[in-house]
C-alpha cells in the first residue's frame, strides 16, 4: 500500500513538475509561435497563458510593437556630384508573427540592411537641393522601397524620415555666399523699384507744378521753412536763375550802357557779379524771434 501511495505521489509531481515546465506567459504586445518537432502549428498563441508540451514543442515569442530603426549615416555622392553623409531612422511592426518567424532568419538585421542599401540608392539618385529641400519626396521613395521586400517578411514599413545631411565645409560656404548674393540681389531689386516708383511720382508732381505754377512758389517758400528750422547761422535763399538775366540786363539799361543783343553769348560771370552788391546778413533775434536778413543792391 506504501509502494502505491509513494508511485501515486512521483506521477502527480512529474505530471505537475511537465505542466509546470509546459506554461509560457505571453505579453500583450506579443505573440506566440509553436513549433512542434521542428513544424510551424497552425495559429498564433495570443496573450496570456500559454500550454505547449514539454521537450515536444517550442514557443517563439514575436514582438508587435512599432519599432524604432536608426539608420547609420551613409557617405554617397549626389546626381550632381556632391558628397555628402546622411542618416535616416526607419519605423516598422511585424504584421504576419509566423512569417516573421519562419521566412527571415533576423529581421531586425535584414530590415536594417535594406534601409542602408535603400538610403544609398536614395543618395545617388537625388540632388543636394532634393535631399535639403525636398526631403517629403524623398521619405516616401526610400519606404517604398524598404517595404516592398519587407512584405514578403511579413513587416510592415510606418515611416521612414532622413535625419540629417552633412555636407562639406567648402560647400557650406559656397552656399552661403551664393545666399549671401541672393538676398543683395533682392535688395538691389527693391531699390530699383522704390527709384522707379519715386520718379513716377516726381514726374506727376512736375506736371502738376507744370500746370499751376504758384505751386513752385509755394515749394519754394516750403524749402525755405525748412532750411530756416534748423540752427544755422546764415540763411541761404536761392535765387531763380531768369531773375538773375532779368536783373543783369535791366541795370546797364538804367546806367546808359548798350544793352547786349541776345543772340550775343552771356558769359555766367556777369550774372554771379551782381551778386558782389548783395550784402548778405546774418539772421538776428528781435524781440526773441528770430528774423530772417534782408537783402539790398548795395549804391
Amino acid at each position: 500500500m506504501s509502494a502505491l501511495l509513494v508511485a501515486f505521489v512521483l506521477v502527480c509531481g512529474l505530471g505537475l513538475a511537465a505542466m509546470t515546465a509546459g506554461l509560457r506567459v505571453v505579453r500583450q504586445y506579443e505573440r506566440g509561435v509553436i513549433f512542434r518537432f521542428g513544424r510551424v502549428r497552425p495559429g498564433v498563441r495570443g496573450p496570456g497563458l500559454a500550454l505547449i508540451l514539454p521537450f515536444v514543442d517550442r514557443l517563439q515569442k514575436v514582438n508587435m510593437q512599432i519599432i524604432t530603426m536608426p539608420v547609420p549615416a551613409q557617405d554617397g555622392i549626389t546626381r550632381d556630384n556632391v558628397t555628402v553623409r546622411v542618416d535616416a531612422v526607419v519605423y516598422f511592426r511585424v504584421m504576419n508573427a509566423v512569417r516573421a518567424a519562419v521566412d527571415v532568419q533576423d529581421y531586425l538585421s535584414a530590415i536594417g540592411q535594406v534601409a542602408q542599401t535603400s538610403l544609398r540608392s536614395i543618395i545617388g539618385k537625388s540632388d543636394l537641393d532634393d535631399l535639403l529641400c525636398d526631403r517629403e519626396h524623398l521619405n516616401q521613395g526610400m519606404e517604398l522601397m524598404i517595404d516592398s521586400p519587407a512584405l514578403d517578411w511579413g513587416i510592415h514599413i510606418e515611416r521612414v524620415e532622413i535625419k540629417d545631411v552633412a555636407l562639406p565645409e567648402g560647400m557650406k560656404r559656397s552656399m552661403s555666399r551664393q545666399a549671401e548674393a541672393e538676398r543683395e540681389r533682392r535688395a538691389r531689386v527693391i531699390i530699383a523699384d522704390g527709384e522707379l516708383q519715386a520718379s513716377e511720382k516726381l514726374a506727376d508732381a512736375a506736371e502738376v507744378m507744370a500746370e499751376h505754377p504758384a505751386a513752385l512758389q509755394l515749394r519754394l517758400l516750403q524749402t525755405v521753412v525748412e532750411v530756416a528750422a534748423e540752427k544755422n547761422s546764415t540763411l541761404v535763399l536761392p535765387f531763380p536763375v531768369e531773375l538773375l538775366r532779368f536783373l543783369e540786363r535791366s541795370t546797364p539799361a538804367a546806367a546808359g550802357v548798350p544793352r547786349r543783343s541776345p543772340s550775343e553769348e552771356e558769359d555766367p560771370a556777369d550774372g554771379l557779379s551782381l551778386l558782389e552788391g548783395l550784402a548778405v546778413a546774418s539772421p538776428t533775434t528781435v524781440q526773441g524771434e528770430r528774423v530772417a536778413p534782408i537783402t539790398v543792391p548795395r549804391s
